[in-house]
């Protein structure tokens, strides 16, 4: 399913769409059974990290993609955080429909050229590009914390690159596992105002739920969860082996895992779209 449509539909209403990272198979088995269960559509993200974690992109790339096919519910297979252009095109060519080009620590100028190549060559394919500007709080010092994005700025990006939605720093850090991260909601209406592409909310494990819809209902679409997700399923995982230390059959910790996570994504996908 491509990722335009899905953004702009929910955009257009109001409504938030939930970005899952997918690291193993248990995670798009139970990301698309919430999807499923709460009848809403949900975007997978696989990651350049992830992808370097596994030393390549194909083999969960086309477990992903077919449960993304199955699914009764639209699913948009989306690469997440590349820096990598060659990773960019290898997705493309794998069918993602969607790709995220995180150019945000080039220099400005740099980070324009590259990110406006990506848009040349995935919008030939059909293949829709998200983007960064005002890097988002956390990522190993990557990216600098209290970071905000300027509204002006955030227009003339997406006017001098063509992309489709765009990433953008209100207050949330990347990578945390407690939910107290404080938003700048005048700060997206005000981008929300100025941009007229989708806004993505990098980092938002860390965002408590009334600071989820908050953001949702100040002009945030596409909302990027992972940290949390992964601690409901560890959490679970964690229990199931200290209840039995001599457990040794992975179903039977990674299944409750999963089904932890399916609860809980398809809870959060649909305070996304009520907000």
């Amino acid at each position: 399913m491509p990722l335009v449509p899905v953004l702009e539909e929910a955009r257009s209403a109001g409504r938030g769409v939930g970005a899952f990272n997918v690291i193993h198979l248990e995670h798009a088995e139970a990301l698309v059974g919430a999807a499923e269960d709460a009848d809403l559509p949900v975007v997978l993200q696989i990651s350049e990290n992830t992808v370097k974690w596994h030393g390549q992109l194909a083999p969960l790339a086309a477990a992903t993609r077919v449960l993304a096919e199955q699914a009764e519910v639209p699913v948009v297979l989306h690469l997440d955080h590349a820096v990598s252009r060659d990773l960019v095109s290898e997705a493309v060519d794998l069918g993602f429909t969607s790709v995220m080009f995180d150019g945000s620590t080039l220099p400005d100028a740099h980070n324009r050229e590259e990110t406006r190549a990506v848009v040349a060559e995935c919008h030939a394919m059909g293949v829709s590009v998200e983007a960064e500007l005002g890097e988002i709080g956390g990522k190993d010092g990557v990216h600098a914390p209290g970071a905000r994005t300027d509204p002006g700025d955030a227009a003339a990006f997406v006017r001098d690159t063509g992309v489709d939605a765009l990433a953008v720093a209100v207050g949330s850090s990347h990578a945390m596992t407690t939910r107290d991260a404080a938003l700048d909601l005048d700060l997206i209406a005000a981008i929300r105002g100025a941009v007229p592409v989708p806004l993505v909310l990098h980092g938002s494990s860390g965002v408590p739920d009334e600071g989820l819809a908050a953001a949702v209902r100040s002009g945030m679409t596409k909302v990027n969860i992972a940290t949390h997700l992964q601690s409901v399923f560890t959490g679970v995982a964690r229990e199931r082996l200290d209840a039995d230390p001599g457990l040794v059959d992975t179903r039977k910790y990674l299944g409750p895992g999963r089904e932890a996570m399916r609860e809980e994504a398809g809870r959060l996908l649909r305070l996304l779209a009520s907000a």
